[in-house]
């Protein structure tokens, strides 16, 4: 079982800069393969990223492809999403999500725990 609890969400202007973070609980966080989702009003969840569980591979959806990056720290089971010149379309609520195993995934149903979610606006 594990927990996930996302922060670092907040309101930015179009060309700024955030970072989220997901803290997981339980022990096992460092064999579990971890993404980042998000999901704007009346659209369906999308895949954003994702991090084998030793952070070697990574998979990223085109559209952030070299503004975003995802980073974890399993000493602190925690996993991040550094996400530079942000656009106004990168509106949403965004979720992290895990899975065991250590291959990266981009369909949400590969996901078995998910958090709450952290809101990015990004204004023109």
């Amino acid at each position: 079982q594990v927990q996930l609890v996302e922060s670092g969400g907040g309101l930015v202007q179009a060309g700024g800069s955030l970072r989220l973070s997901c803290a997981a609980s339980g022990r096992t966080f460092s064999s579990y393969t971890m993404g980042w989702f998000r999901q704007a009003p009346g659209k369906e969840r999308e895949f954003v990223a994702s991090l084998s569980w030793n952070g070697v591979t990574t998979s990223y959806v085109d559209s952030v492809k070299g503004r975003f990056t995802i980073s974890r720290d399993n000493a602190k089971n925690t996993m991040y999403l550094r996400m530079n010149s942000l656009k106004p379309e990168d509106t949403a609520v965004y979720y992290c999500a895990a899975r065991p195993g250590e291959g990266v995934a981009s369909r949400t149903y590969a996901y078995d725990y998910w958090g709450q979610g952290t809101q990015v606006t990004v204004s023109s």
